[in-house]
C-alpha cells in the first residue's frame, strides 16, 4: 500500500520561525495561494485524501484534492505544550544549556507539558497497525513533527543526528506500508509545483531557412 505524506503550506508562525504544536494557526494568505497553485502527481490524482484535524492541514488537502479530506487524528501535530508559540532561538535565550541538552535527546525530547517525537511515532505505529489493506494510494497532508517521526519509523533514525533525509517545502513524500505497520521509504521530496521551464509553453518552430540557389 501507497501513502504519500505532505506537509502543510505555509502559515504566518511559520514566516516567524513560531513553533505551533497543536495551535489552530490557520493558513497565511500565501500558503492559501501556494496550496491552489500545487498539484499531484498524476498517479495520485484519483486518490482517497486525509489531513490532520488542523485547519491549515486541512484546508490545503481541499486545495490539493479538490475536496473535504478524511480527518485522521493520528496525523496532528506534535504538542509543544508550554513552548507552543515560541522560536528556538527564544527557548535557547530563556533555557540556555537545559534546551540543549533536552534537544539532544533525539526520540525523548520533550517540551514542558507536550509530547516527544518518540510519542508521536508510537501514535503513528498504531494508526498504521490498524490500517485495512487498500489498493488505492493514500495521500495524507499533515506537518512536520509528523514527517520526521515517519522518518524515524521507516528509516531508524534516532534524531540525534542529521536525518537520512531532508524534506523541501511544497513536495510530497512516498511510503510503502507493509502488514503489520512496517514503513519503508519509496521516494521524497517529488515537487508538488512544476518547474517554470515544464510550465512555459514551447516556442514555435523555426521557419526552415530558404533555399540557395546554386
Amino acid at each position: 500500500m501507497l501513502i504519500a505524506f505532505i506537509r502543510h503550506a505555509s502559515t504566518e508562525w511559520n514566516a516567524r520561525g513560531r513553533m505551533q504544536g497543536r495551535r489552530d494557526v490557520p493558513l497565511s494568505a500565501a500558503g492559501r495561494a501556494d496550496a491552489l497553485r500545487w498539484r499531484l502527481p498524476r498517479d495520485l490524482a484519483d486518490a482517497d485524501c486525509l489531513a490532520s484535524p488542523l485547519s491549515r492541514a486541512r484546508d490545503t488537502a481541499r486545495a490539493l484534492c479538490a475536496r473535504a479530506p478524511r480527518i485522521e487524528p493520528a496525523l496532528i501535530e506534535m504538542d509543544w505544550g508550554a513552548w507552543e508559540g515560541f522560536r528556538h532561538a527564544d527557548l535557547h535565550a530563556r533555557h540556555g544549556d537545559a534546551f540543549v541538552r533536552n534537544a539532544a535527546r533525539g526520540l525523548d525530547f520533550r517540551p514542558p507539558g507536550g509530547e516527544s517525537p518518540r510519542d508521536v511515532a508510537e501514535r503513528l505505529m498504531r494508526w498504521l497497525r490498524a490500517i485495512e489493506p487498500c489498493e488505492r494510494p493514500w495521500v495524507a497532508v499533515t506537518h512536520n513533527g509528523v514527517l520526521r517521526a515517519l522518518l524515524a519509523l521507516a528509516s531508524g533514525w534516532d534524531m540525534t543526528g542529521k536525518p537520512p533525509v531532508k524534506f523541501h517545502p511544497a513536495t510530497l513524500h512516498r511510503f510503502s506500508l507493509a502488514p503489520g505497520g512496517r514503513l519503508a521509504i519509496v521516494e521524497c521530496n517529488v515537487p508538488l509545483v512544476a518547474p517554470v521551464s515544464a510550465s512555459r509553453p514551447a516556442p514555435p518552430p523555426r521557419p526552415a531557412p530558404s533555399a540557395v540557389p546554386p
